[in-house]
């Protein structure tokens, strides 16, 4: 053997000594490597899957909202779409035609107008937004003068909410509804909030012209809507202010928004006498003018207590300052009897009024209290506004004839 053939398989020997340790450091390498481009791939396969669900969403024409009417038959539905007309579709086969009632939302295809979802229930966004979410912070404490009309609120309105087995036990059904009617300014909207504060009921605030609409059918959609929601979220307590925008006195020959309104009332009697008394949904309605209200409102079983909020007496008027005096900074002396005797005709309102003028009165001589003399001046300023407005105003008029007589008429 040869010295050079030794050396090289010396060499060699070494090189393949060698060769292991960096082959599998290469391997190593090569698998990492192959293991990031792996996630890569993945990373990049689900944002391309993203990005043609959102093309497709893009270019996919919208659906149709409808209403089920009727079924027909097996696959086969009429609905009342959004867009106008009743239609006779056909229900997707992924459809489960088990879930089409009368009244369930579905979508409908743009282009074949096939039934393709069920949609979950929803009310209306006009409806939703009048429940109360924030309680009011008044309560029964901050209404003063009307000590008999908040015996009798509580008696037909918190007490069957709060204590249903009394009425169960004596075999009576407590009332469905109070209608409160006065002046304006006397406290029918304050009873209202105060309701709604002494009780852990849904408070369901409407004003009647909400409900008027041009549209024939729209109001007595809303009118089901608003009692739907009552029930959904019972105990409930659904109050309606200026009730005579939609109840008044029906007659014989109107215009087509005439009749339309009374579409409104009809519904609003039918939604009335349609629920249980016991199924905690109580209805408080408010009216400045009793005598336009339509007498089938007025008939037991439907607004079985009409309460009269009149013009605060001197004891009540004595009870309103007190009331709202009582967050105010007063200078001694100040004699709330002699104010309560020179403000006969005011209405609670008014006195707040005169409370809140006297304090800017203050203000204006930089006192840091109320005088006497303030509360004085107050009153001249604010009587002249109730001059004003009781010159025109039959119930003002009418309420000052009867005022010192006592605190209220409950019919």
């Amino acid at each position: 053997m040869t010295l050079s053939s030794a050396g090289s398989r010396r060499g060699g020997s070494k090189h393949h000594g060698e060769d292991p340790s960096e082959k599998d450091l290469e391997v190593k390498l090569l698998r990492d490597k192959v293991r990031s481009l792996t996630k890569e791939k993945i990373s990049l396969q689900r944002e391309l899957e993203y990005y043609k669900n959102e093309i497709t969403k893009l270019l996919s024409p919208p659906y149709i909202e409808a209403v089920v009417l009727e079924v027909i038959d097996e696959g086969r539905v009429v609905v009342k779409s959004t867009t106008g007309p009743n239609l006779i579709v056909n229900v997707a086969s992924g459809v489960d035609v088990s879930r089409l009632r009368p009244g369930t939302v579905v979508a409908l295809n743009n282009r074949g107008s096939t039934i393709v979802e069920v949609l979950p229930g929803r009310y209306d966004p006009l409806v939703k937004a009048m429940e109360v979410e924030e309680k009011p912070r008044v309560t029964f404490r901050d209404v003063g003068g009307l000590g008999e009309q908040v015996r009798e609120l509580y008696e037909v309105v918190v007490l069957p909410l709060r204590r249903p087995d009394l009425f169960r036990e004596m075999g009576i059904d407590p009332p469905k509804g109070v209608l409160l009617h006065g002046p304006p300014g006397t406290g029918k909207t304050l009873l209202a909030k105060a309701v709604a504060g002494e009780t852990e009921a849904t408070f369901i605030r409407v004003v009647g012209s909400e409900l008027v609409n041009k549209f024939i059918g729209e109001g007595a959609r809303l009118v089901r809507e608003i009692f739907r929601l009552a029930r959904d979220r019972a105990p409930s307590i659904v109050f309606i202010d200026e009730i005579d925008a939609i109840a008044s006195r029906r007659v014989d020959m109107g215009t087509s928004g005439d009749r339309e309104v009374q579409r409104t009332m009809l519904q609003l009697l039918a939604e009335m006498d349609g629920f249980d008394p016991l199924d905690n949904v109580k209805v408080i309605a408010a009216t400045n003018r009793l005598d336009l209200i339509d007498p089938a409102v007025l008939r037991p079983g439907r607004f079985d207590r009409i309460i009269e909020i009149p013009l605060p007496d001197y004891h009540g008027r004595l009870e309103i300052l007190s009331i709202h005096a009582s967050r105010a900074r007063l200078e001694e002396g100040v004699d709330f009897e002699y104010i309560a005797r020179i403000t006969e005709g005011f209405t609670g309102a008014d006195l707040r009024a005169v409370v809140v003028e006297a304090g800017y009165n203050a203000i204006r001589r930089g006192a840091r209290a109320i005088s006497m003399e303030d509360i004085v001046g107050a009153v001249m300023k604010v009587r002249i506004a109730v001059e004003k407005r009781g010159g025109s105003d039959p119930f003002l008029q009418h309420s000052k004839r009867g005022d010192e007589r006592g605190f209220t008429t409950v019919l």
